[in-house]
């Protein structure tokens, strides 16, 4: 018989970035809005909404979201530093990381958490954006934004090219009353060309 592996197993994969919060929403927020001082409702949409970034990007730019998948990392049971709602996906886990692009300017960064079982499944072609696949497969989806954050990132800051700090949030996809992947998303300033203002600082 073999043993299960412990959750706080450290596994040697390529690290992600998840930005260190200056703010965090609360559940409330995240379902009624932050005052528009803080985040211009423009802004507000591309975070709290529920269509799909690459989706947004493209009708913003005009022009295709180009997805730069840069780690595929088996994680086993890690909670990989995850927020703690990655427990809600099955293990063993494997974590997708992507650059959404326009040319050669970066515009968001993901980070995605699966059941490995299910990553051929949902990702037959791993290169497109998630929304793309699933799409593809016709699969019926709820996006449950958890958390909406603002925060720094070293890394991500010269990946953007931008001083931040950064928005970002995280939020489960739902399929058939079940936890399918949880996503993480931060969004370049840049953007402030197509949004406008992101607005007063928190």
């Amino acid at each position: 018989m073999t043993a299960a592996l412990p959750t706080s197993l450290t596994i040697s994969t390529p690290p992600w970035h998840p930005l260190t919060p200056i703010w965090q929403a609360t559940p409330e927020q995240i379902q009624t809005g932050i005052p528009h001082s803080q985040l211009a409702p423009p802004w507000q949409m591309l975070l709290l909404g529920d269509g799909s970034p690459t989706r947004i990007l493209q009708v913003l730019t005009g022009k295709p979201t180009v997805v730069d998948v840069v780690d595929m990392s088996a994680i086993a049971f890690s909670t990989d530093q995850a927020p703690s709602v990655l427990e809600q996906i099955p293990g063993p886990r494997l974590r997708r990381q992507v650059w959404l692009r326009n040319g050669d300017q970066r515009l968001a960064y993901a980070t995605s958490w699966w059941e490995s079982s299910h990553v051929d499944e949902y990702l037959q072609n791993r290169s497109l954006p998630i929304w793309t696949s699933l799409g593809q497969l016709k699969t019926e989806l709820y996006r449950d934004v958890l958390g909406l954050q603002y925060g720094n990132s070293p890394e991500l800051e010269a990946a953007f090219n931008q001083k931040g700090p950064f928005w970002g949030r995280y939020y489960l996809f739902w399929h058939n009353g079940v936890p399918l992947t949880l996503i993480y998303e931060v969004f370049s300033p840049k953007l402030s060309r197509f949004l406008g203002p992101i607005a007063g600082d928190v």
